[in-house]
């Protein structure tokens, strides 16, 4: 994409708490032109420079309107990460259509809507998309399905973008692990002893520590670099190393 990021123009979905605050952090930090968006009003610690609009991208409108939004502040958008995603702590038998349409319309179709408005132009001037995944959507985790069922879609939506947009357009994921959000303190919430849930879950880290947003954020950074220039259509596991252990783990013992 070029090394002068003066003229990199970035849309992070999502950017108003958590993972997505510190992506638009580190990328506005490097040095990219950074536009965000959330379903509220612009929080009042996003970086200076950084523009908000307010917006929900399970709407086809919306994603047009965040892509013209950012053409007219900085630009050709070069870059687009999506982060924006909910989650509902059911299991598929206590789940209901509400529910349903909740999670897919902003985890499954707010990243379609966004990747089919950038891929407009990105197929013929090139870009790079990155999409947060999960590890839920890897191996799942309990009582959070409908989570689980559209991270795994978003993974499979950024395969097919790479093989069929390449070379114009990169496209890859990244799957976090358990960062430290208000999502991870709502799932650790749903056991029996939630402190003895946290506590089980950090002994699986080969790290030592839970993940921080700052974490995912320097992997965007990085997968957004010309760095990554040969990587397409992977999804990249963020989690200290804990899906690399074996559940028969001496520190639990």
């Amino acid at each position: 994409m070029g090394s002068d990021l003066s003229e990199q123009v970035a849309i992070v979905t999502g950017g108003s708490r958590g993972i997505g605050r510190a992506i638009v952090a580190r990328l506005a930090t490097d040095g990219y032109n950074v536009l965000t968006c959330g379903r509220g009003v612009r929080p009042d610690d996003l970086p200076p420079g950084v523009v908000w609009e307010t917006a929900d991208v399970s709407l086809v409108g919306a994603a047009q309107r965040l892509i013209d939004a950012a053409n007219r502040a900085f630009g050709r958008v070069t870059h687009l990460v999506n982060n924006a995603g909910v989650q509902v702590e059911k299991t598929v038998a206590d789940s209901e259509e509400a529910d349903f349409d909740l999670v897919m319309n902003v985890n499954c179709k707010g990243v379609f809507n966004m990747c089919h408005a950038a891929l407009v132009d990105m197929t013929q001037h090139g870009g790079n998309i990155i999409n947060i995944g999960s590890i839920s959507g890897k191996a799942a985790d309990p009582s959070i399905a409908l989570y689980n069922a559209s991270k795994a879609w978003v993974h499979g939506l950024t395969r097919s973008i790479a093989v069929d947009h390449g070379p114009k357009v990169r496209c890859n994921a990244i799957r976090p692990g358990w960062i430290m959000t208000d999502m991870a303190e709502d799932a650790f919430a749903l056991a029996d002893d939630p402190a003895r849930a946290k506590a089980d879950g950090l002994a699986r880290h080969p790290v030592g520590r839970f993940g921080a947003p700052q974490d995912i954020a320097n992997a965007v950074a990085w997968l957004a670099s010309d760095q990554s220039a040969f990587l397409n259509g992977e999804c990249i596991t963020v989690d200290g190393g804990m899906t690399a252990a074996s559940p028969l783990n001496p520190r639990l013992f």
